[in-house]
This record gives structure tokens, C-alpha cells and sequence, in this order.
């Protein structure tokens, strides 16, 4: 939802945004990257569950050519003007790799992006265990960006 939300604020010039923080973002319908088809039946977000989650928010519209990029924001083919992106995802998870070539188009775009990808870290690591040293580095990275971004 962040993504698109961003997209939606460029598209209708406002509100300006200073930054969008996306934590192991869902952006894309099409579920047509290796990693959407390596985690099928496991972790806490599966290639099914992915299907459930795309089918319910667009239902015969996905995949098609009438899905829009404020749903599915890796379909957007000009990501220039957004703000500075934090995108995290882990290794271990479905998101992994439309995670990746989206920071890659916010790079090709003329946008900052920072992207973190946690090796072993599956879907909400950091909330599944918040104690482990995995999840404690990855939420010192966030806090560092946040206050790097909104510091003046």
C-alpha cells in the first residue's frame, strides 16, 4: 500500500512526501520471479498466500493489463519524482525478488533507495522474533534511515 500511495501522491501533485518505507513490500500481481515460486506451502508468507492476498484485492483483474500501478506498483514504468524509498525484504521470502527490481527501477528513475536484503530472514522475521540478532540489525537499519531521512 505504501508504494502505491506514493504513486498516487506524485500522480495528483500531493501531499508532498518525504519519504516512503517499504518493509517487505507486496508490489507485484504477476508473481512471475523466482523467488515467488520457490516458497510455495512455507514460511509465514507463502506462494499461496500471495495468490489469496492478489486475488482477493484485484480478483479477475490480475495479471491483466487493467491492473493499475497505484495496486500493483511494480507494473509503474515511471517511478521519477517519488521520494527517497527504504525497502527491506529477506532473502528467504516470496517479495524477494520484485523487492529487488523495484529498488532497482527507483535507482534507474533518478530516486534514492536503500534496499536491505537479510540473509535468512523470511517474511515478518522481525516481528516473528524480535530478539533474534537478525531482527535487532534490521530494525537498527530502519531507525538509522528514518533519522537520516528526516534529519535535517
Amino acid at each position: 500500500m505504501a508504494a502505491g500511495v506514493t504513486l498516487l501522491a506524485r500522480d495528483r501533485q500531493g501531499p508532498a512526501l518525504i519519504a516512503q518505507m517499504l518493509l517487505s513490500p507486496m508490489l507485484d500481481d504477476r508473481d512471475a520471479t523466482v523467488s515467488s515460486h520457490q516458497y510455495t506451502q512455507t514460511g509465514s508468507w507463502s506462494r499461496e498466500s500471495n495468490d489469496t492476498g492478489w486475488n482477493a484485492l484485484l480478483g479477475d483483474r490480475r495479471g491483466s493489463s487493467s491492473v493499475d500501478i497505484y495496486s500493483a506498483p511494480a507494473r509503474a514504468t515511471d517511478l521519477t519524482g517519488l521520494s527517497p524509498a527504504f525497502i527491506d525484504v529477506g532473502s528467504a521470502e516470496v517479495f524477494r525478488d520484485e523487492d529487488v527490481t523495484y529498488a532497482t527501477a527507483l535507482w534507474a528513475s533518478g530516486v534514492q533507495a536503500e534496499l536491505r536484503v537479510w540473509a535468512g530472514g523470511f517474511h515478518i522475521f522481525d516481528g516473528a522474533a524480535p530478539e533474534a540478532q537478525l531482527s535487532l540489525v534490521a530494525t537498527a537499519a530502519r531507525d538509522s534511515w528514518i533519522h537520516r531521512t528526516l534529519t535535517p
